[in-house]
């Protein structure tokens, strides 16, 4: 019977990421068709897709890049928008693009004489404009979770850590289970 019940839940093991994985997907190929009313299935994805690469493409076009400026500049003087749209606009940034925030990986001593130490992020090195040149700005993600704390801490208590940025991300928001891999190249 314990036989039994273990290849039971090496079956959940297996076909729960699976499914779920399956699922996620299904169920947003079928949002984004069922908000673009399209009768062919997957064909609101793929114009979803079209749409976001035309409108990079005109977003780094000389003539519209103008245009792309005037919107955000609208939405950054409209006072309640701005703090919506800067918000988004430095979350996705942070993530991709050319002012990616989480590249520099760190081990920041919480509790020096227990040893407790927490990963996370450098996100700013200076902090002068809040009169503290001494601390820095880290971002500790949280596992199985799109949160985090953003701390400031005494740069004292933090170390580099030669790991790609991508795999230490990977190893915190997973709880420790992925990532670890491999050092910087």
């Amino acid at each position: 019977m314990k036989r039994l019940a273990r290849f039971f839940f090496n079956g959940l093991i297996i076909l729960i990421p699976i499914v779920a994985s399956i699922y996620v997907i299904y169920a947003t190929f079928t949002k984004i068709d069922g908000l673009l009313g399209l009768p062919v299935p997957g064909a609101g994805f793929i114009v979803t897709i079209a749409f976001i690469t035309i409108i990079g493409f005109l977003g780094s076009n000389f003539l519209t890049k103008k245009l792309f400026y005037y919107i955000e500049e609208l939405f950054t003087n409209l006072p309640l928008i701005k703090l919506l749209y800067t918000s988004i606009k430095d979350l996705i940034g942070a993530f991709v693009g050319n002012k990616k925030s989480f590249n520099k990986p760190v081990l920041v001593t919480l509790d020096p004489e227990n040893n407790i130490n927490v990963l996370g992020f450098i996100t700013r090195e200076s902090l002068e404009f809040l009169e503290i040149s001494d601390h820095a700005a880290v971002y500790l993600p949280q596992s199985y979770n799109f949160a985090g704390n953003l701390v400031i801490v005494p740069k004292e208590r933090i170390k580099p850590v030669n790991v790609d940025s991508t795999e230490a991300m990977s190893f915190i928001v997973s709880g420790g289970i992925s990532g670890g891999n491999g050092l910087k190249k």
